[in-house]
C-alpha cells in the first residue's frame, strides 16, 4: 500500500535533471503529499512534441459509492472495469522523495532508495469530481518491506520512465518487475524487553 509520500527541494531538482526538464518545472511546495491533495504528476503529452509533461494532479478517485480509491493493486489493474482503460491509456508518474508505511503496531516506517535518489511511483489518472485524480499502484512488498507491510508502491527506474508513459505494452511489462530494495528506518522502533 501506499498512503503517504513525500518530495523535498532537491529531489525536485534531481528529477528535471534525471528527466531533462526546465530548472523550476517542478515548483512545488516539498512536504508530505496526502490522499485528497492535489501534486504535480508527470503524463505523457499526446501533443505535437510528444514528450512528458506536469500537470496538477488530485490524489485519489472517487468509486461508485463514493469511497475514495488511492492504490490499484498492479497483478490485476488491467482486468478492473474501473482501471482497465486508464492504465492503457492514461498513466502517469508521481516524483517522490520516499514514502511512508505504518507495521501493525502504528509505528511509521520512511522509506527511500539506497542512494537517496528519486523515486518514480507508477500510477494512472482519469476524471473524478470534474478534475484529473490519480491511483497509485502497488505490488507484493520486497524484502526491504515485508518487515512492515505485504504491499509497495511499484515504482519505475528513471531511464524507463518515458516508456511506461508512452507505451502501454512496455508499461505492463514494468508493473511485474521486481522493486528496488529501499532504505527504512523509524524515528520510534519498539524496543523488545526479550532480545
Amino acid at each position: 500500500m501506499c498512503g503517504r509520500y513525500y518530495l523535498t527541494d532537491k529531489t525536485a531538482y534531481e528529477v528535471e535533471d534525471d528527466l531533462h526538464l526546465s530548472r523550476g518545472a517542478l515548483a512545488t511546495p516539498s512536504g508530505d503529499i496526502s490522499p485528497g491533495m492535489a501534486t504535480p504528476g508527470i503524463i505523457w503529452n499526446k501533443g505535437i512534441d510528444e514528450d512528458i509533461l506536469l500537470s496538477d494532479l488530485f490524489w485519489g478517485i472517487l468509486s461508485r459509492d463514493k469511497k475514495l480509491i488511492i492504490n490499484a493493486r498492479a497483478e490485476s489493474v488491467k482486468e478492473k472495469s474501473m482501471f482497465s482503460e486508464s492504465i492503457m491509456h492514461r498513466r502517469c508518474i508521481l516524483p517522490a522523495a520516499g514514502f511512508y508505511e505504518w507495521d501493525v503496531s502504528k509505528t511509521k516506517f520512511k522509506f527511500k532508495r539506497t542512494d537517496n535518489k528519486p523515486i518514480y511511483l507508477a500510477g494512472f489518472y482519469d476524471l473524478s469530481e470534474n478534475r484529473d485524480s490519480f491511483v497509485i499502484l502497488t505490488t507484493a512488498a520486497n524484502a526491504s518491506m515485508k518487515p512492515v507491510h505485504d504491499r509497495m508502491p511499484v515504482m519505475i527506474d528513471k531511464g524507463n520512465v518515458r516508456d511506461y508513459l508512452k507505451d502501454s505494452t512496455a508499461a505492463l511489462e514494468m508493473l511485474s518487475e521486481p522493486m528496488p530494495e529501499l532504505d527504512r528506518s523509524s524515528d520510534y522502533e519498539q524496543l523488545s524487553l526479550f532480545d
